[in-house]
């Protein structure tokens, strides 16, 4: 069977995504959890140890506080409280911090470092799986035992207002709720109010035991305008009156209780000084947490410094404080300067609660817990010296003894509690290797097919015969699925079904095996015609004087050193400088190859594969009725016609000779606009001096220069509607920046009317909406009027132009640089680069495919997710709507990538004689890509136990999947415009 190699490499690339997904799903791990569920939430808590005495206290404590407030304000870092801003803008809970009755802290929060993750570290003391991320967009039910399912069965009245998250993790567990979006991030003023209408009526209320308050606004003032944004220090105040308006009134209603109250401060994670979060760099994880009590009163000349914690703490000493079991999968400690006070016997009882439960929870997880841990040790000892004390105790021994060995105690169960919960950290991944395996080697099979077929891909004709096997080979080919089944079987019978593919239907993993079995046989039958076509070369070895050029070896080494690069967390992190490196290397190539052709000449210049709009001469050797195969691939090396360089005269010429170094001029400006990666990403740039408030008027001049730019490099091979439309399109993208106060009108000094801009961002999506309509009306109609070749080529043009104006509205108005530059750059390689150097389809695209990943990483995109602008996915929006939210989101963050790969097929189709040009460009793409993804996961898995596992390889791998899902979207797009020019 024969296939296009452009409709092949797409079938390849959507294989390759499933096997992709697989392996994602195996390795985001279910988190270390409690087996036992909570059906035995009515389970007898542990008795005090008493060394044989008889003991009263088998039942668990009483609640050490009558009411409950948790203030939870959202990407609350620490600095916010304890750093210069706390002191100026929240001078009440500064005075609470320094002398109130409060324990303040440091806490940490494990990545990922988004809402629903945390808010499920908070409630249930567990580390969540890092693909809690993706399901942070739709939170499912908390199955999961934690603080607010006990509270409710132990009959506790819980009231909520906040982020809707609350509601969606733990539905019909509140009295009384009123749940707000938390993805709409340009609200960052009604979603506050919405919470604060409720105080006054519910502080003067008695019938609640809980009340949970989310603020969102502090986060989505980040997303917007970042952590140094003069909105900042205005949300802080209103939060600072908030906290005084609820301490206040908890003060006043103790009074009437016997039990103090307690209000718990903190946040769910930080921001980073980008504003966004996700990551794991110090400001995203160290959160803000003060607990408020009037138990907690200090003595005169007691200082207390911030005490660094885990965030999973807080679920035991909230369970401890309300009285309540402590979460079977809770891998925190009881934060201890809350029972300080306590009498001895009160403490031990509830560090030895504490450390049971964690003792348990190891047990279930570490099956040689008892030999391998020494936090169960510790346990032991410390539970043997507890028996002991209560021992002494009950015989009312009130001795200096008594006291010293109570000290001991505690000081045991300290060390125990540590060693333990550092313990189940360490455990906190269990993988579903089988999963993982299966979904690795799909992704290995297709990159093996690709390889294999690239000699025949590459040739004239752009077309290859699907390897099939022979008749040597069927019978294994027939057997191999019954095998791979009964495998699967025997996989899923001894792990108990516990893997994914295990739970999947039999026919659909029936399906998985049968493909897995196709694509081996197909690539077994390549190999097969491989050595049978190497035979024949070397009875009949061709004449061939081609050497590889200094840009093909620079394609090779670049790709190959990218791809090894991946296997080192550090190169991961400063991955924007590998591609900046690649880039740079790329540009001075070409010059030196523009150079030696204009003052060498043609005799010079290394044999090379023909243009992309010319046939391979090579093909036309080959014996009719025959495939060309891989010596006609060689030898099409050769057939190069001479460079046209030695014939330009004048400024033409001379645009030449400097187009690489204007290339290389305009890269080193985009590097100084976003600092990214990790070791320079603290650096100032010259986006944070654009963003800040006082150079809003340099930003505006910047920002129309740019969209005049974009409209001068863009409108010149539009039709005339679209023109129109693209200059009134650029026009609301800037009156939309100044309505949301990014950038100024000529005529104003400062702008105080700040909106939403929902009016002109729609102004524009109405714009955009009708430049991709026009262009696909050109499409359509070059399919009915066959030789309108223009036609086409104009359609092709306005969709690309459709998408420029989509990512200028979108794109951050300090980020409009980087959109125009890229322009400029592709007009410069099309004009003075790729057709007077004559590059064939393959080098064409590698060096799109390279600058699209710059440009991904100039826009100030990193490897970690708290880069993700989330706030281009609300332009234009009035409330959240989950998918154009995600797609907008994804367009944005993927703009350089996604607009290089439409301008490749612009400039293919735009050679009159294209030929197969688009097929070869689909497959050198989906090569391209899927070799450093299929690296990728063989390096992941072999270091799926690293230190930076979930901090940096992680989010690098969602990043990886998200690409390529995009580079399958490209394929099906290039062999949807390849079928076309076939028809044509």
């Amino acid at each position: 069977m024969r296939l296009g190699s452009g409709t092949f490499a797409a079938c390849c690339v959507v294989i390759e995504v499933l096997g992709v997904a697989l392996f994602l799903r195996g390795f985001f791990p279910a988190p270390v959890c409690s087996f036992s569920g909570t059906e035995h939430q009515t389970e007898s808590p542990a008795p005090e140890p008493s060394a044989g005495a008889i003991s009263n206290w088998t039942k668990l404590p009483p609640p050490l506080f009558s009411k409950v407030v948790i203030m939870l304000i959202d990407a609350l870092r620490d600095d916010f409280v304890f750093g210069s801003k706390g002191v100026k803008f929240m001078p009440y809970t500064t005075y609470l911090v320094e002398k109130g009755s409060s324990h303040s802290f440091v806490a940490e929060a494990k990545p990922p470092t988004v809402t629903m993750p945390r808010i499920k570290a908070l409630m249930t003391g567990s580390l969540p799986g890092f693909i809690d991320v993706v399901r942070n967009l739709n939170s499912p039910t908390l199955l999961e035992d934690n603080v607010i399912t006990r509270a409710k069965a132990a009959g506790k009245r819980i009231i909520f207002y906040g982020d809707e998250t609350w509601v969606k993790l733990f539905p019909k567990h509140f009295v009384e709720y009123d749940g707000t979006t938390s993805f709409f991030v340009s609200d960052y003023t009604e979603v506050d109010d919405n919470v604060t209408r409720h105080l006054d009526k519910v502080l003067k209320r008695r019938d609640w035991d809980v009340l949970i308050l989310h603020y969102l606004g502090l986060d989505h003032i980040g997303h917007i305008s970042g952590p140094n944004s003069p909105l900042i220090g205005r949300k802080l105040s209103e939060m600072d009156s908030v906290l005084m308006k609820i301490h206040t009134s908890l003060l006043s209603e103790e009074r009437e209780t016997l039990l103090p109250n307690l209000l718990v401060l903190c946040g769910d994670h930080g921001m980073s000084e980008a504003g966004g979060h996700g990551a794991s760099s110090v400001e995203e994880v160290n959160t803000a947490m003060i607990l408020i009590s009037s138990a907690f009163e200090r003595k005169p000349g007691d200082v207390r410094r911030p005490k660094y914690i885990q965030q999973t703490d807080l679920a035991a000493t909230l369970s401890i404080g309300l009285g309540l079991p402590i979460p079977k999968s809770s891998v925190g400690n009881l934060i201890f300067p809350v029972v300080d006070g306590k009498p001895m016997r009160e403490q031990l009882r509830f560090l030895h609660l504490n450390t049971v439960q964690l003792s348990k929870l190891l047990q279930e997880n570490v099956p040689s817990y008892k030999k391998a841990e020494p936090g169960f040790e510790q346990f032991k000892v410390s539970e043997r010296l507890h028996g002991n004390w209560v021992r002494l105790y009950l015989e009312e021994n009130s001795s200096e003894v008594l006291s010293n060995l109570g000290s001991k105690v505690r000081r045991q169960y300290l060390d125990a509690l540590r060693a333990l919960s550092l313990s189940l950290s360490r455990q906190a991944a269990q993988y579903d290797v089988y999963s993982m395996a299966v979904g690795t080697v799909l992704v290995l099979e297709v990159l093996a097919l690709l390889l294999l077929s690239g000699p025949r891909a590459l040739s004239g004709k752009a077309e290859l015969d699907v390897p099939l096997p022979s008749p040597a080979f069927s019978l294994l080919c027939y057997l191999l699925p019954l095998g791979l089944v009964a495998l699967h079987v025997t996989v899923c019978t001894s792990t108990g079904g516990t893997c994914y593919l295990c739970s999947l239907p039999w026919l659909t993993a029936g399906g998985v095996m049968v493909l897995i079995s196709t694509l081996l046989c197909a690539v077994l039958s390549a190999l097969t015609g491989m050595f049978a076509g190497g035979k024949r070369l070397s009875k009949n070895p061709p004449q061939c004087n081609s050497r590889w050029s200094e840009l093909d070896l620079l394609i090779l080494l670049g790709t190959v050193g990218h791809t090894l690069s991946l296997g080192a967390s550090s190169f991961i992190e400063e991955e924007p400088q590998t591609w900046y490196f690649l880039v740079n290397t790329l540009c001075l190539a070409l010059c030196h190859e523009i150079y030696r052709n204009c003052f060498l000449g043609d005799d010079c210049a290394p044999q090379s594969c023909p243009h992309a709009g010319e046939d391979f001469d090579g093909v036309a050797a080959a014996p009719q009725g025959k495939s060309p195969g891989p010596d006609v691939w060689e030898l099409d090396r050769a057939s190069r016609h001479p460079s046209p360089l030695g014939a330009l005269r004048g400024p033409e010429r001379w645009m030449v000779l400097a187009s690489p170094w204007l290339i290389l001029t305009c890269c080193r400006l985009l590097r100084s606009l976003n600092q990214t990666g990790v070791q320079w990403a603290h650096r100032p740039d010259l986006g944070h001096w654009l963003t800040s408030s006082d150079h809003k008027a340099e930003l505006s001049v910047l920002a129309a220069v740019s969209l005049i730019m974009i409209f001068v490099l863009v409108q010149k091979r539009c039709s005339l509607a679209s023109k129109v439309a693209m200059a009134f399109g650029l026009l609301g993208i800037y009156c939309y920046r100044v309505a949301i106060g990014n950038l100024l009108f000529p005529w104003q000094q400062n702008n105080k009317d700040i909106s939403k801009g929902i009016t002109e961002a729609r102004f524009v999506y109405v714009f955009v909406l009708g430049i991709l309509f026009t262009g696909t009306k050109g499409l359509l109609k070059s399919q009915i009027t066959a030789d309108d070749f223009t036609v086409k080529t104009v359609g092709l043009w306005e969709i690309y132009s459709g998408l420029v104006l989509l990512a200028a509205l979108l794109l951050r108005p300090h980020n409009l640089p980087v959109l125009a530059l890229s322009l400029v750059i592709q007009t410069i390689m099309t004009q003075f680069v790729w057709r007077p150097l004559r590059h064939d389809a393959a080098e064409v695209t590698v060096m799109h495919y390279w600058f699209g990943q710059a440009f991904f990483y100039f826009q100030g995109n990193s490897n970690n997710i708290a880069t993700v602008d989330i706030s281009a996915g609300f332009v234009g929006l009035d409330a959240y709507v989950e998918i154009p939210a995600m797609l907008l989101t994804t367009f944005a963050t993927y703009t350089g990538p996604v607009l290089w790969a439409s301008h490749l097929v612009n400039f293919l189709t735009s050679e009159a004689n294209s030929g197969s040009a688009l097929s070869h460009a689909c497959f050198c793409y989906a090569l391209i890509c899927s070799i450093p993804v299929s690296a990728y996961i063989i390096f992941v898995t072999s270091l799926r136990y690293h230190l930076f596992i979930w901090s940096v390889f992680s989010p690098k791998l969602l990043y990886e999947g998200m690409h390529l899902l995009i580079t399958a979207a490209v394929c099906v797009f290039f062999t949807a415009m390849d079928q076309t020019n076939t028809k044509s």
